[in-house]
């Protein structure tokens, strides 16, 4: 017999979203914090962006906290966010999220793995 390693289940927390440096901040890092999701603060200076890249397999929420900018999705137009809207973002999408306005542009992101099209979803059961 082998031994095992314990791995705890995700507990319950609190995150700090108070504004801070710009740059990135991990939020939630995915197993074993959480069980999949990932999330993080950006702050923006005025014309920065945080750079082309895809959702791969996931599916992402950006949740404008401060400012003013947009998500540019490949294949659409840009869509407008500021303070108080959110963005979604399916699975395999290229996007990036660009401050338009002088001011600092701070936003949550949140990722989970996505539902692959034509998967069939677990059935609910009854409480």
């Amino acid at each position: 017999m082998t031994d095992s390693l314990a791995i705890d289940p995700p507990q319950a927390h609190v995150l700090e979203l108070r504004p801070g440096a710009r740059g990135r901040r991990t939020l939630l890092a995915g197993p074993p914090q959480t069980a999949g999701m990932r999330s993080g603060v950006v702050v923006l200076g005025p014309g920065e962006s945080v750079g082309r890249h895809s959702t791969g397999s996931r599916e992402e929420l950006i949740v404008v906290l401060e400012g003013q900018g947009e998500v540019r999705l490949e294949g659409t137009g840009p869509l407008a966010v500021e303070a108080g809207m959110a963005a979604y973002v399916p699975p395999a999408t290229t996007h990036d999220v660009v401050n338009r306005g002088e001011a600092p542009l701070r936003y949550v992101y949140v990722v989970a793995e996505g539902m692959a099209p034509g998967r069939a979803r677990p059935a609910k059961t009854a409480p």
